[in-house]
């Protein structure tokens, strides 16, 4: 599966346009304002990349549910939610390539 943020593939043709198929995933882990501001980042860095990677695989299954063998123009949102959660959703165009 070939995902880009461009709306086209270098070396290959899209041969079908698929639809419109998204990714979201909300990381639960509730991160806590502890003393040390650093740690803090940290493990907002780290619930942000294990969120993003989730939502990608979810991308993935969807885009493969409708026949695509590729994703193009693919958007990344990140957000927190209450109490710190991050919610990643990911956006993009399903294609097939040949």
């Amino acid at each position: 599966m070939v995902l880009t943020t461009t709306n086209s593939i270098e070396g290959f043709k899209i041969i079908e346009y698929k639809g419109i198929v998204t990714g979201v995933a909300i990381n639960e882990q509730k991160l806590s304002m502890g003393f040390s501001m650093a740690k803090y980042y940290k493990a907002l860095q780290g619930s942000i990349d294990a969120t993003k990677e989730t939502a990608f695989q979810i991308l993935t299954e969807n885009a493969k549910k409708i026949g695509a063998n590729a994703v193009v123009g693919i958007k990344v949102e990140i957000e927190l939610l209450a109490s710190n959660y991050a919610m990643i959703s990911i956006t993009g165009t399903a294609v097939s390539v040949a």
